[in-house]
Order: structure tokens, then C-alpha cells, then sequence
């Protein structure tokens, strides 16, 4: 090593060891104060290792997706078994690009004859009428059409029994979200895709780490989308991916996350497949660049570097993660069950074992939500509603190309009587006995001037 690349390190290791101080004084957590300090419902957990990864990428200077990226994605496909796994810079892109990539020209060749169509517009997907937004944008931006199936209060899942009685002569999609870090009833949902001969994708955003029947969410469609959006289980600030399960999506994924392209050249090198100016494509002139080949509707949705290098640290804190955050949920469980008489808990299937992203609480009738709502917030409390609620009452979808299966009571009583709070590592328990302690004020202040609720048991299902 020459004597400039030895002064190099030596600076870099003197600033990175700079940076795990700074940490140390500038980001000390504060005491909780409780009715003073917030418990927020989500929040970034993270020590000087994050911060460190970062600085060094900084350093490095490679600023679009490189070396970080690479290793997060091969811990991730470490992590779910799957076929690929493809970085991008948002759950929200991760959905978009699962979508296209099914609807790509391009995939029908890598597809093979014995796999399943690739998608056409007007073609259906079955998705959960409560659901987050940019779940249902990208089966219209795609021009599919979305219907919607009404899901169960509890599990805050699609109803899995109305599944089959949805699918229609143009139905070729099912596209599910574990809402909420429970995951759906996979059983039923994945033999009526198989039977069915349907395409399966799940939103996996708020569940890495969940499993149904040992298996993790995230391994039962073709693809599923995850987001490092810092509410998530792990972040990178802005960021997401998708698992790659099925076979011949991966080469039209990349693609479609990278402007469209035919080139799989890496960022930085120009002829991997050593033939670079010997393509003939489409009705271009024999020879075109490859690197300006584009054999599909894309988009540039890639992550930077110093993300992936935060996201790199959280990986190795996931597992303790996940445990955190399934203690805070059981003692926030145990701590409710005292006002089951005007609460309705979540509802856990004897087979799967939650990742949760928050603690999902259905007011019985007499209790009014808003006013119990206000009184947590009043304390410091953070709530959150369940997304969009039923998403066909929202003002931007009301005029949608949609079709509804049913009726959807369940999912306009998620819209009325539902909200969450949160279950994230970042809370202590000090924090958690506050919470449980603002509803037993609320239950006790109240109870006289509230209508005697109805009586319910509420069990595992």
C-alpha cells in the first residue's frame, strides 16, 4: 500500500472513530417524562454503527447504489431464501415495480410457456378494500383493475374466505398486505392462487419477520414488497425492496427498476455481455448501443449508497428487532385485556407469529373513538388511524375503475372504530405502563358517561 493510500485509511479510521463519538455526546437519549415526553407510535432506532456506515460510505464518495447496496441485498436474499432481491427507494416502489414487472413487454420471453401470463390492461387483481394508498396505485397506474374484498376486524387482513367468490373471468392477480406485521391467512390464500391459476403478491411492508406456519411472510407469492421507511421494522430513511420468488421475473425486475433498460451492466461498467455494440432489438438499427436499449416501460428507482450502508447496520439488530417488538405488543396485550369490554384486540391466527408494526385497537359500540383517541394524544400518546381506512371512501379513489365484491362492513367499521398505537424497540417500559395507565384513567373517568358496551369475548382464532 503506498504512502498516500496508508494516509488515506488513517484519516478515515481517525474520523470514523470521531464520528462513534459524536454519537456518544450528541445523541444521548432523553429521561421519559410521562404526559411530558411523546411516545411516538414509530420511530428510528439506531447507535453509532448506523452512523459509522455512513460516514464511510460518505467518504467513499459513491453516491448512487454500490457496494453497501450490493451486500444489503445479498443479506436480504440470505434472509428470505428467495430467488433476488432488488433494493429500491421506497415500499412504495416496491409495490410500483412488482406491479409493472407483470406487466412488462419483456417478460413474456423470460417467462417460458409453462408459467403464468404476464398481465394485460384490464386484467383484475383482488386486493383488501383497508389498505395503504400505494398497495392500489400501481394496479391503476398500470391499468388493471382493482376489486375489492372486504377484510376482518381483528386481524385487519382480507377476509380470506370471500377470496374465490371474487375472482372473475378477467381476475389474474391476488395482491395481499400483512396489515399491520399479522400476516394473512396464507393457507387459503395460497391454494386459491395455485388452483386458480392466479398471480400471488404480498405487501409485506409492515411484516419482515412474520411467519405463517414457519414459514416468513414475504415467501409465498412470485414477489413481495418490504419498506425501510423509518416507521418499518429496519430503515435506510428513504428505501424498500422486493423478494423475488418466482422464476424468470428477476432479469424484467431489474429492468423495470432500472429506466427500462435490456443492458445488465452494473453502474460504472459498460459490456458485460461482451457484445455490446452486436445487438439487433426491436426495429432499432442493428448495433445500438445495448446501454440504450429499452425493452420495457421503466424507471430509475434505485437506492444511494450511504443509505444502503445504514440499512446494512440495522440488518444485523433485526432479530432483536423483532423480539422487541413483539415483548412491547404481548405486554400492551396483557395490560388491555381489562377493558375487553370496550375494546377489541387483535386477533392472532394459532399459526402465525406477528413482526407487528403496531398494536391495532376496534372500539366496541358506546366508546367513541375520536374522544379516546384525543385523550392519548392529550397525554402524549401517538395514534395513527389504520391507513386509508376503507380506501373507496377516500376523496382520490372515489372515481376509480374498481369493482367491489360484497359488501364491505367490516372494513367501513376499521374506518369508524379503529386506530393503533405503537410497539416499536425505541419504546421502554416505563413508556408502555403510561400508555396502559392513560387508558385505565380514560375507562374510569368515562365509564359513567358512556352507554354499558356490549358484551363480547374475544379469543385467539
Amino acid at each position: 500500500m503506498d504512502p498516500h493510500t496508508n494516509k488515506a485509511q488513517a484519516l478515515k479510521e481517525q474520523i470514523l472513530g470521531l464520528v462513534q463519538e459524536y454519537y456518544q455526546v450528541a445523541h444521548e437519549k432523553p429521561a421519559f417524562v410521562p404526559g411530558q415526553s411523546r411516545v411516538p407510535y414509530a420511530g428510528r432506532v439506531y447507535d453509532a454503527r448506523e452512523m459509522t456506515l455512513l460516514a464511510d460510505s460518505a467518504l467513499d464518495f459513491w453516491l448512487t447504489a454500490g457496494p453497501y447496496a450490493d451486500r444489503f441485498e445479498r443479506r436480504m436474499r440470505q434472509f428470505f431464501g428467495c430467488r433476488d432481491f432488488l433494493l429500491v427507494n421506497s415500499g412504495s416502489s416496491a409495490n410500483l415495480l412488482m406491479l409493472s414487472t407483470l406487466c412488462a413487454p419483456g417478460l413474456a420471453r423470460e417467462l417460458g410457456g409453462e408459467s403464468l401470463p404476464p398481465l394485460a390492461p384490464g386484467d383484475e387483481v383482488i386486493t383488501p378494500a383497508v389498505t395503504f394508498p400505494t398497495t392500489v396505485a400501481p394496479i391503476l397506474q398500470n391499468r388493471l383493475v382493482p376489486v375489492f374484498v372486504d377484510c376482518e376486524v381483528g386481524t385487519y387482513n382480507i377476509n380470506p374466505r370471500l377470496i374465490e367468490d371474487a375472482i372473475g373471468p378477467r381476475t389474474r392477480a391476488i395482491f395481499v398486505p400483512h396489515t399491520l406485521g399479522n400476516p394473512c391467512d396464507m393457507e387459503i390464500i395460497t391454494e386459491v392462487a395455485r388452483r386458480r391459476g392466479l398471480w400471488l403478491l404480498e405487501d409485506g411492508c409492515d411484516a419482515l419477520g412474520a411467519t405463517f406456519n414457519g414459514q416468513l411472510a414475504g415467501t409465498f407469492g412470485q414477489m413481495s414488497s418490504l419498506s425501510f421507511y423509518p416507521a418499518h421494522h429496519i430503515t435506510m430513511g428513504e428505501g424498500g425492496g422486493i423478494a423475488i420468488n418466482g422464476f424468470g421475473l428477476q432479469k424484467t425486475a431489474r429492468s423495470v427498476r432500472d429506466w427500462g433498460r435490456d443492458c445488465w451492466c452494473d453502474p460504472g461498467k459498460s459490456n458485460t455481455c461482451g457484445t455490446r455494440f452486436g445487438w439487433q432489438c426491436g426495429e432499432l438499427p442493428c448495433g445500438y448501443d445495448h446501454k440504450y436499449v429499452y425493452s420495457n416501460i421503466g424507471y430509475n428507482l434505485k437506492v444511494t449508497d450511504l443509505q444502503a450502508a445504514i440499512g446494512l447496520a440495522q440488518t444485523e439488530k433485526l432479530e432483536a428487532f423483532i423480539a422487541a417488538r413483539r415483548r412491547n405488543f404481548q405486554r400492551l396485550f396483557q395490560g388491555l385485556l381489562a377493558h375487553e369490554d370496550y375494546l377489541i384486540l387483535p386477533k392472532i391466527d394459532r399459526r402465525a407469529n406477528p413482526s407487528p408494526f403496531a398494536f391495532p385497537i376496534t372500539v366496541r359500540p358506546g366508546v367513541d373513538r375520536n374522544r379516546l383517541v384525543r385523550h392519548l394524544e392529550d397525554a402524549q400518546i401517538e395514534t395513527r388511524l389504520v391507513f386509508g381506512g376503507n380506501i373507496v371512501r377516500q376523496p382520490g379513489f372515489l372515481n376509480i375503475e374498481k369493482r367491489v365484491h360484497g359488501d364491505l362492513t367490516a372494513s367501513d367499521t376499521i374506518m369508524r372504530d379503529t386506530f393503533f398505537i405503537g410497539v416499536y424497540p425505541g419504546l421502554t417500559a416505563e413508556m408502555l405502563d403510561y400508555v396502559l395507565d392513560t387508558f385505565r384513567d380514560f375507562f374510569a373517568v368515562g365509564r359513567k358517561q358512556r352507554s354499558e358496551p356490549t358484551q363480547q369475548v374475544v379469543t385467539l382464532i
